[in-house]
């Protein structure tokens, strides 16, 4: 019998790749590249979001 895969929402801002590594260009002392880690604001680095919320509106 199949199983099904659960539905994990991707983040959309970052499509699942919440971290970035970015080379500044410099190297340091010891020749290595100097690197900035940068993580999406979106979903926090998690990479998934969490799923929509009802809404209610009105009274």
């Amino acid at each position: 019998m199949p199983q099904h895969a659960q539905i994990t929402r991707v983040c959309r801002d970052c499509d699942g790749f919440a971290t970035a590594a970015i080379t500044t260009g410099t190297r340091r002392p010891d020749g290595s590249r100097a690197i900035l880690r940068v993580t999406c604001s979106s979903c926090n680095g998690t990479g998934r979001t969490a799923p929509a919320g009802v809404v209610r509106a009105g009274r």
